[in-house]
C-alpha cells in the first residue's frame, strides 16, 4: 500500500487530497466526474463509472476527445489486473504512395490522411459486456443528456475550444471541414466560459451506440455514414475497416521501482518510455527533490528512453525489438553508464508539440479500480466531423512516419505509435491504485515525475501532481513551467541543458491520482492545470 502523512507537503499544494471510502472519480471536467458517481450510487461498478465518465467528457471536454477517437485502459478487477487496448489502424485503402500523390511530404495532421479506425465505441461495449453491472444506454445517460440538454462550458475547456478555432481558421481549407465549424462553431465562435452549448447530434450517436453495444457504429448506420462522407470528400476509412475492427485484451507490462511495481501497457503505447527511464533512475539514490542532480538524471535517463521509443515501438506486429529486452535490467544498467555530468544530445526523433486527451480514475468499494484514458489525438482531430451525428474523426495517423524504411511507417491496416497511456500502481501483489497524466510526448516525462515525487520524496497524490514540471522537447532543448525555482533553472544550464521559462501550463500534462491505503481509504489528488475534479463518496 502507499502510505504517507497527508498533512506534510514536501512542495506546496495548490488543494488538499480527497479521502472517501464508498467511491470516487477524479477527471478534468467536474460534471464528468459527478457522471461516473451517479453510477456508482446506482449500484455499478469502477468499469461503470469509467465508462459514464468516459462518455460525458466526449461532449463536456470536446477539445480534448470524442467518439472518433482511441481509447486505452489499465483495471484492477474482480482480484486481477487488466489491459485494454482501443487503438484503431489505418485503413485498407491509405499507403504512403498515395499521400505522396497529394504533393505531401510528411504525415498530415488533418484531413483525410491522419484518420484512423476509431476504438473509443469499442472500449466503452466490450468494457461493459465484459465487466460492468449496468447495461451500457444507462451507464450512457448523463452523456446523453448533456448532449442534448446542453450544459456550461468550463473555462479549460473554453480556453482550448478556441485556440483549436484558430488552428483550423489559418489552416483547414475546403469544403469537407465546414461540418466541423457547423458542429462546434455554429455561430462563428466557440462557447465562451459559462455559455451553454449542447449537440443533439451527438445525443442520438450516443444512444444508438448505448443501445446496440456500439454495433451501430461499426456495423450499422452509423458505419455508413462515415463511409459516405469519406467517399464524398476523397478520404480513405470505409465501412469494410470499421467492421472488421476489435479492441485487444493485452497484458500490462512492469519494472520495479524501489518495492513498488509500475504498470503500463504494451506498444504501440508509449507507456515503456515511463518504465525505461524509471528502470535507469532506480540505479541511483535520490536524497532530495530540490537538488540539480535529481532533475539532471531525470532529464537524461527520458532522453535515453524516449530515443529508443521512438525508434522501436509500433504497432507489435511490425516491431523488431521486444519489450524484454528493451526493460531488462542489463540494457537499464548499459544505458545508466550513458549519463554523464552535463547534457547531451541523443539521437532520437523530434519531439511533436503535446496533443488532446482526456485520462479518469475510478474506484468503487468492492476494490475495483480504473485507469482510462482516450483522445482524438490533437485537439478534435482532423477536423474532420461526420454530418448528422456530432463525431469528430481523430488524427492519430499523424503519428506515422512518412519513411518506408522506419519500424513506425504508415501502411495499410497498421496502428501507429501511440501517445495516451494510462498508468497503474501495486505493492506485493496489492493493487495501490491507477495514475495517468495525459498530454501528448510529456505523458511518460510526467508520469516519471509525479511516481518519483510520490516514491522517492513522499509526496501525497495531490503534492506529487501539483509539484513543477519539466517538459524534454528535443536535444538538450527542455521547458519548464514558470513556477519552477529559478535556481534550479540556472543550474541546468550550467549543466549544458538549454532552458526555456513557459507561462502557459496546458503544455505539462493534465493528471489524476486515486490511491488506497493500507486502511482501505481511497485518497485521490486532481491536476490544477485544468478544470479538475473529484467526485466522492
Amino acid at each position: 500500500m502507499f502510505d504517507f502523512d497527508p498533512s506534510i507537503y514536501p512542495y506546496p499544494s495548490r488543494r488538499n487530497c480527497i479521502f472517501a471510502e464508498k467511491g470516487m472519480v477524479a477527471t478534468g471536467q467536474p460534471l464528468a466526474a459527478q457522471a461516473g458517481l451517479e453510477m456508482l450510487k446506482k449500484g455499478g461498478n469502477a468499469i461503470d463509472a469509467a465508462i459514464a465518465t468516459a462518455a460525458c467528457l466526449t461532449v463536456v471536454e470536446p477539445p480534448a476527445n470524442g467518439i472518433g477517437g482511441d481509447a486505452f485502459c489499465i483495471g484492477w478487477v474482480n482480484g486481477q489486473l487488466i489491459g485494454l487496448n482501443a487503438s484503431g489502424p489505418s485503413p485498407q485503402g491509405l499507403t504512403i504512395d498515395k499521400l505522396k500523390e497529394q504533393g505531401l511530404t510528411e504525415m498530415p495532421d488533418i484531413g483525410w490522411g491522419p484518420v484512423t479506425v476509431p476504438g473509443v465505441p469499442a472500449a466503452w461495449a466490450e468494457l461493459s459486456r465484459k465487466f460492468g453491472k449496468l447495461s451500457l444506454i444507462e451507464v450512457l445517460g448523463p452523456a446523453i443528456a448533456y448532449a442534448q440538454e446542453g450544459y456550461p462550458v468550463s473555462p479549460g475547456v473554453a480556453s482550448n475550444w478556441s485556440k483549436r478555432l484558430r488552428y483550423y481558421d489559418r489552416h483547414a481549407k475546403g469544403e469537407q471541414f465546414k461540418f466541423w465549424y457547423d458542429t462546434f462553431a455554429p455561430n462563428g465562435r466557440t462557447p465562451r466560459p459559462g455559455e451553454v452549448w449542447r449537440s443533439p447530434d451527438h445525443a442520438r450517436t450516443l444512444q444508438s451506440i448505448g443501445e446496440s453495444y456500439a454495433d451501430s457504429f461499426y456495423l450499422g448506420e452509423i458505419a455508413e455514414k462515415i463511409d459516405a462522407f469519406s467517399r464524398s470528400y476523397g478520404g480513405y476509412i470505409r465501412k469494410e475497416d470499421l467492421s472488421q475492427y476489435s479492441v485487444d485484451w493485452v497484458s500490462p507490462i512492469s519494472v520495479d521501482y524501489r518495492g513498488y511495481r509500475i504498470w503500463e501497457l504494451p506498444p504501440n503505447g508509449q507507456g515503456i518510455i515511463a518504465l525505461q527511464a524509471l528502470n535507469i533512475l532506480k540505479g541511483y539514490d535520490f536524497v532530495h527533490r530540490e537538488l540539480i542532480d535529481t532533475y539532471h538524471k531525470q532529464i537524461e535517463a527520458i532522453k535515453l528512453a524516449f530515443t529508443d521509443g521512438m525508434a522501436y515501438i509500433a504497432d507489435p506486429d511490425h516491431m523488431q525489438t521486444t519489450v524484454e529486452q528493451l526493460l531488462s535490467e542489463e540494457y537499464a544498467e548499459k544505458r545508466r553508464q550513458t549519463i554523464q555530468s552535463e547534457a547531451v544530445v541523443p539521437k532520437a526523433g523530434e519531439i511533436i508539440p503535446p496533443g488532446g486527451t482526456v485520462y479518469l480514475a475510478t474506484a468503487d468499494l468492492d476494490g475495483n479500480m480504473v485507469s482510462y484514458i482516450q483522445s482524438n489525438y490533437d485537439g478534435f482531430g482532423s477536423g474532420l466531423v461526420v454530418p448528422g451525428t456530432g463525431i469528430a474523426l481523430q488524427n492519430r495517423g499523424h503519428c506515422f512516419s512518412f519513411d518506408p524504411e522506419h519500424v513506425n511507417c504508415l501502411e495499410p491496416g497498421k496502428r501507429s505509435y501511440h501517445t495516451i497511456i494510462p498508468g497503474f500502481l501495486t505493492k506485493d501483489n496489492v493493487p495501490v491504485g491507477p495514475f495517468g497524466v495525459m498530454g501528448g510526448f510529456i505523458q511518460p516525462q510526467a508520469h516519471v515525475q509525479v511516481l518519483m515525487n510520490a516514491i522517492d520524496f513522499g509526496m501525497n497524490p495531490q503534492a506529487a501532481l501539483d509539484a513543477p514540471r519539466w517538459k524534454w522537447l528535443e536535444k538538450r532543448s527542455v521547458q519548464v513551467e514558470c513556477h519552477f525555482p529559478e535556481h534550479l533553472a540556472n543550474q541546468l544550464v550550467h549543466r549544458g541543458h538549454d532552458i526555456s521559462m513557459v507561462l502557459d501550463h496546458s503544455g505539462f500534462g493534465r493528471g489524476q491520482i486515486i490511491w488506497r491505503n493500507s486502511d482501505g481509504v481511497l485518497c485521490a489528488g486532481t491536476e490544477g492545470r485544468t478544470d479538475g475534479s473529484i467526485a466522492a463518496w
